[in-house]
């Protein structure tokens, strides 16, 4: 049951958090007078769920209903390279 709850958790999460996160970026591009191609909404939506998958798994994965002995933060090299990944993405998206 927990193992349920915790998935319904990380739904819930992804939904509310990627449509708020799609919504901001999308404000952030059109006030700069950037448009976005098909190819630069799917950077931007690999982008969120990149960023989505690292606070998971470095902080959100430790308050939720589940608690296996399986859980434990991403390497720091890990983390760092997907940030990086993340942030290069959202500063191409426009320009494709």
């Amino acid at each position: 049951m927990r193992i349920l709850l915790e998935l319904v958790r990380i739904i819930a999460i992804f939904i509310v958090f990627g449509v708020v996160s799609s919504y901001l970026l999308n404000k952030i591009y059109s006030s700069l007078s950037l448009s976005l191609s098909n190819i630069g909404n799917v950077c931007v939506s690999v982008s969120l769920l990149l960023l989505l998958f690292v606070l998971y798994r470095n902080k959100w994965q430790f308050s939720g209903f589940y608690h296996g002995a399986q859980r434990k933060e991403l390497p720091k090299l890990v983390s760092t390279s997907l940030i990086c990944s993340i942030i290069v993405l959202l500063i191409i998206a426009p320009f494709i």
